[in-house]
């Protein structure tokens, strides 16, 4: 089945992209998700379109990437967060709290969908995190999780 990704596919591709996978996979768990379209003639001229939005977002190139990841690991960055009683937090960190406490200290704009956590952040206390800056870069980042 030849599909179109419209977000990042760990291991398949990015945004843009058109990849084969077998039929399956793309019926039962791309398709109905919305990370992939199928490709048509007419599907193929959104591409265009997904990668501009894709480049205008992206990191400009891998030097910025590398000055981005050493603003990043160079500092322990402050998430601040509703926490009750021993430190128990409302719930769990979000990827957008923490896109919100690294565009702060850094000043550079990073997008949410370029954090990975490996496990939810529940508690307060020293986390890290992984920032996918460019297809080469990555930033392992250390947040200090805080009560506001």
């Amino acid at each position: 089945m030849k599909l179109i990704l419209t977000q990042e596919v760990t291991g398949l591709g990015g945004p843009g992209d058109v990849v084969e996978v077998k039929d399956g996979y793309g019926r039962n768990y791309l398709v109905p998700r919305g990370v992939a379209i199928r490709w048509t003639r007419g599907a193929e001229k959104t591409v265009e379109s997904i990668k501009a939005a894709r480049a205008s977002r992206a990191v400009r190139d891998l030097g910025h990437a590398a000055e981005i990841k050493a603003k990043l690991e160079a500092q322990t960055v402050p998430v601040k967060v509703r926490a009750g009683e021993g430190g128990r937090l409302f719930g769990s960190v979000s990827v957008t709290e923490i896109a919100n406490a690294l565009t702060e200290a850094t000043a550079e704009k990073v997008d949410k969908r370029t954090i990975a956590i490996k496990n939810p952040i529940k508690s307060l206390g020293a986390h890290t995190v992984t920032v996918r800056l460019h297809d080469d870069v990555s930033a392992t980042v250390s947040l200090n999780v805080i009560p506001s």
